[in-house]
């Protein structure tokens, strides 16, 4: 008989199947990134139902699958009514969410990443979600392994004050010595903004202002970034690009 665990999860990805039924992508405290089928769901009367819902905060109780498990039972923790209610900070939830669903390995149990994504979902209800989701995003790429450096000069470590070249091909930051064709050139304002988006106490953070040119380049540069690293954009763009 296939073994029952029980775990915290935070509901990624939902897709209706079939007539009454969800596959949903968990990220659950103990075990990662994990796949599952929620049977009758989609009834109004299931017991999952509520739980089964995108970003919902449950607990619940799987069954082991061969290629995926089964939800059993599911006890809602928290519902974030803003990323439930608001379109903008659903539109920009789904993105983290998507992120940390492409990078994250299945079954790769990975408690910071859980932890950060709890205190984003959160951030949602009272901040501005584009601001919320650049610097989830940011701190999300430095948790997985990749994050550019921006301190000191990826080729020659010399410590970097004001302006300098960004390309994410070369990890980082280049001084003008470095520089490298198709660097981009990188204000110290923008860099600083950069390094406080990766900075970001999020139980403790103040509200961050920021100019225009820099919201954007940090956009653009994010995006560049993963679309190298993916070969593909994330399906949530689209979604972000109708508001």
């Amino acid at each position: 008989m296939a073994a029952l665990y029980t775990t915290e999860a935070l509901v990624l990805a939902v897709h209706n199947w079939g007539e009454a039924d969800k596959m949903v992508t968990l990220l659950t405290r103990q075990r990662g990134k994990v796949r599952a089928a929620a049977f009758g769901c989609r009834r109004p009367k299931s017991p999952l139902a509520a739980g089964m819902q995108m970003f919902s905060h449950v607990e619940v109780k799987l069954q082991e699958g061969q290629k995926v498990d089964t939800v059993r039972q599911c006890t809602l923790l928290h519902r974030y009514k803003k990323l439930s209610e608001d379109l903008g900070a659903m539109a920009y939830g789904s993105f983290v969410a998507e992120l940390v669903g492409e990078f994250l390995p299945e079954h790769a149990a990975e408690q910071r990443i859980f932890d950060l994504l709890l205190e984003v979902f959160a951030a949602f209800e009272t901040r501005n979600p584009r601001i919320t989701a650049l610097a989830a995003a940011w701190q999300l790429l430095g948790c997985f392994g990749l994050q550019l450096r921006l301190g000191k000069c990826v080729h020659c470590g010399r410590e970097i004050s004001g302006d300098a070249f960004l390309h994410a091909g070369e990890g980082g930051v280049l001084c003008s010595e470095c520089r490298v064709p198709n660097a981009r050139e990188l204000t110290g304002e923008g860099r600083a903004f950069l390094q406080s988006l990766l900075a970001l106490d999020w139980q403790h953070a103040e509200g961050i202002r920021v100019q225009r040119e820099n919201l954007l380049m940090a956009e653009q540069v994010l995006l560049t970034y993963l679309q190298e690293m993916l070969g593909k954009p994330l399906r949530s763009l689209e979604f972000l690009r109708q508001l």
